[in-house]
């Protein structure tokens, strides 16, 4: 076994995922991703709702942190998860188990919660089903146990449940209580009318910036985990928000980041919250140091299985598609995005009568088209950064370059995300030596030709299946 002299500094981070979780060690010197392991999350059924499986998360946790300690000097630990979850807590007890937020019975009570939610002018949260809107969880909660509700002491943040319980300090955080909860108003930084008229806001406790330290570990945890009892907890992020850490402290605004996996979101650093659209589900986000972040999504991931064929495209079948002039239109997900409330459909050919590298070269050019027209919408006009699938596919790297030539296009090859910018935050004085390395986008000039006529021809049939749906609404 190595002497606690010679192991390496390290904070871990906690990121917990709709689907996995994940607990990772970097450097506090280097910022290098030292060892990390991933397992599969958990909804329990079987009870009055589908909630969080949080002993499962507990004790894995727990047995990872025990293991690493003999190796590393684990003297920090830092959290991010996703959001639109909340736990009603009591001393140190759950009042009742955390919601998943894919509970389709919160919809039942959607029509008095309508009523009651704010407008989006106030929050720049939209209308979202289930439980996304975070405080359609709590008034369905409220309304369903009203008794556990009464003897909540704490409403605690999913980041921060997990940091009360790492610590014992109860805290609030801002990048969790602006994704679109509807209990948080953006450019007033203040909770909003829904947590006043409902009573909630005692039950939140005070706000402490985002990666502050909140203390130190329980002694008796420490003990158990074998970890030092110095090792600090630090308060939580939303995911999506960890994401865009690093370039928030590195990059100056104007700017935008576009993350992309299952969902492309657009975060627009700098962009007027006034560009805002709820009907085109955009949102104000709140980052890490309070500010509102205006940003759009669309479910990119899930439309390119729609779309892409089963080989990788070449020039050429870029070529034929754009020369025959084949378009797909918005959207192939129901799920988000501007257009999610209209079919998507492929104009100028038989989808099927395509080959395969044509198939993927149309789901290049339909999410570079997409990716160009958000950026339209939150009047983005500066430095675009792209991380994650997109960064991968240099064809679609290049047509974005090319649809906006007067912009500079950046890609980031780093997987590591999440844990990342969670990790610099905890670590804001020595972060600024850690490596930030990000590469510049060339445009090809292959088709360089054909590129904007397609561009704008996509617009007008764009425009054309909007009108013409709208039209067959109104008969």
């Amino acid at each position: 076994m190595l002497s606690s002299v010679q192991k390496t500094a390290c904070c871990a981070v906690f990121d917990i995922g709709k689907t996995n979780i994940k607990l990772s060690l970097i450097s506090r010197a280097s910022g290098d991703l030292l060892t990390s392991i991933n397992a599969e999350n958990r909804i329990k059924g079987g009870g009055e709702y589908p909630c969080v499986d949080t002993e499962y998360i507990w004790q894995w946790l727990k047995s990872r942190l025990m293991h690493w300690s003999k190796e590393y000097e684990i003297d920090g630990i830092g959290i991010t998860t996703h959001g639109a979850t909340l736990a009603c807590v009591k001393a140190d007890e759950l009042v009742l188990p955390i919601v998943d937020y894919e509970f389709k019975g919160i919809d039942s009570l959607g029509y008095a919660y309508k009523i009651l939610r704010p407008k989006y002018e106030e929050t720049l949260s939209p209308e979202l089903p289930l439980g996304l809107n975070l405080g359609a969880q709590l008034y369905w909660l409220q309304s369903k146990y009203p008794a556990q509700i009464a003897r909540t002491q704490y409403f605690l943040l999913y980041p921060q449940y997990w940091a009360y319980r790492l610590s014992g300090r109860a805290v609030t955080e801002v990048t969790s209580l602006g994704c679109h909860t509807d209990l948080w108003n953006p450019n007033k930084s203040e909770y909003s009318s829904l947590v006043l008229s409902q009573g909630w806001k005692t039950k939140f406790p005070a706000l402490h910036k985002t990666g502050a330290s909140l203390g130190s570990i329980r002694p008796q945890l420490a003990k158990e985990l074998g970890l030092p009892s110095h090792c600090k907890i630090y308060n939580g992020i939303h995911d999506s928000n960890a994401s865009l850490a690093p370039h928030l402290l590195q990059q100056r605004s104007p700017f935008a980041v576009v993350s992309s996996g299952t969902w492309t979101i657009i975060a627009g650093i700098g962009s007027p919250t006034g560009c805002l659209i709820e009907a085109q589900d955009m949102l104000a986000n709140v980052n890490a140091f309070g500010e509102p972040v205006p940003s759009i999504r669309f479910m990119g991931g899930r439309e390119w299985q729609c779309l892409a064929g089963a080989q990788d495209a070449q020039e050429s079948d870029f070529q034929q598609i754009l020369q025959k002039n084949i378009f797909a239109l918005p959207a192939f997900s129901e799920q988000g995005g501007p257009y999610r409330q209209h079919k998507g459909e492929i104009v100028g050919a038989e989808f099927d009568a395509l080959g395969e590298g044509e198939k993927t070269a149309l789901a290049t050019l339909y999410l570079a088209l997409m990716t160009d027209h958000c950026l339209g919408l939150l009047q983005q006009q500066s430095t675009v950064i792209v991380e994650g699938a997109f960064a991968g596919n240099h064809y679609l790297l290049k047509l974005l370059a090319q649809l906006r030539p007067n912009q500079q296009i950046l890609f980031s090859k780093d997987a590591t995300g999440t844990s990342d910018g969670t990790a610099r935050l905890c670590n804001q004085d020595s972060a600024t030596n850690w490596p930030y390395e990000l590469h510049h986008v060339n445009a090809s000039q292959a088709l360089n030709s054909l590129i904007q006529s397609y561009k704008q021809k996509w617009h007008s049939l764009l425009l054309r299946k909007l009108l013409n749906e709208r039209n067959k609404t109104r008969i």
